[in-house]
């Protein structure tokens, strides 16, 4: 059963706050200031969880907006993948980076075995299908 039913739930912070939690299981109405004063209240409670960003996904594609729900669902699977892999694979993306349809291959590989981002993971084997076909594996500038 789907968390989000309709359109008119977004902003969650506003229209179900119900829904809203912090990787550690905390609401949002326990954030406060007192709450971060008193150290119950850490760095791992103001991020985004691959949860928000589901409910994102959701909410988009009730909106009609299908593309965007697949963007975030994307985003959902990389909230765990450490920040310096990401970058890689942001710079292997880039048109004349990846020097072979091998490096993006690898890269979606990793995505998937060690990190079960799955729809990322496919997203960089269709951008390595593409890269192929148009011959972005070179340097062009």
């Amino acid at each position: 059963m789907a968390r989000i039913d309709d359109v008119a739930d977004y902003p969650l912070a506003e229209n179900r706050p119900d829904l809203v939690k912090t990787a550690r299981g905390k609401a949002l109405e326990e954030l406060t200031l007192d709450a971060v004063m008193a150290g119950e209240v850490t760095l791992e409670d103001l991020r985004i969880t691959p949860q928000a960003l589901k409910d994102q996904a959701r909410v988009a594609t009730l909106a009609g907006r299908p593309t965007l729900g697949r963007n975030f669902e994307r985003a959902a699977e990389l909230v765990a993948v450490p920040q310096e892999f990401l970058l890689q694979v942001y710079e292997l993306l880039r048109p004349g980076r990846a020097k072979t349809k091998a490096d993006l291959l690898d890269a979606a590989k990793i995505l998937r075995t060690i990190y079960k981002a799955e729809k990322m993971a496919t997203f960089v084997e269709e951008a390595a299908e593409v890269y192929e076909k148009r011959g972005l594996f070179t340097f062009r500038f």
